[in-house]
């Protein structure tokens, strides 16, 4: 199965969608990996419209290098269990918001895998999108030192700014309060 591969190196991360509607959400993930400089490649497929793609796109993923799949995962969450039953990679969800219940049904839906197929559940939405890619790079540094350095760079940045968010607060509201 040809994917889009978003750089020259192999791809390790494979990032699914059910339809390019997810992209807008799913482009945080693609962005946080770059961050990361993980490559990933990206494919929409779906569990109810392709069935064939997506099972040939799971059960090729170790073969063709991939180490985490990140799933997109809609109202019941049946692409990223499809792609968790057919390979032995950690499969990592995103659900998606939804017009009726937010995302709350994606949620719930990717939390509900049967035993024996594991699917770690992020965020709902954006957030979940960018966990995931963080997520997905934490796996990879545990034999990657290069990601990992990066990953703790990241981390101290994060650190950082929120030190520096707290002088602006307080110098804001110095002398305000007794």
């Amino acid at each position: 199965m040809a994917s889009e591969s978003k750089n020259s190196r192999k791809p390790l991360v494979g990032i699914v969608m059910g339809s390019d509607t997810d992209l807008p959400v799913m482009s945080e993930t693609a962005k946080m990996l770059e961050k990361f400089e993980v490559p990933y490649e990206i494919e929409v497929t779906s569990a109810h419209r392709s069935p064939a793609r997506t099972h040939e796109y799971a059960s090729t993923a170790v073969s063709r290098g991939l180490k985490v799949v990140i799933v997109a995962a809609g109202g019941a969450a049946h692409l990223a269990g499809v792609v968790a039953a057919v390979t032995t990679l950690p499969v990592v969800a995103v659900p998606m918001a939804t017009t009726v219940l937010s995302g709350i049904d994606s949620l719930l839906s990717s939390v509900q895998m049967p035993a024996g197929v594991p699917v770690a559940a992020m965020a709902i939405d954006k957030p979940g999108a960018i966990n995931a890619a963080i997520f997905a790079a934490e796996i990879l540094a545990t034999s990657d030192p290069e990601i990992a350095k990066r990953l703790t760079t990241y981390k101290e940045e994060l650190a950082k700014s929120v030190a520096e968010k707290s002088a602006r607060v307080k110098l804001q509201y110095a002398g305000k309060t007794s």
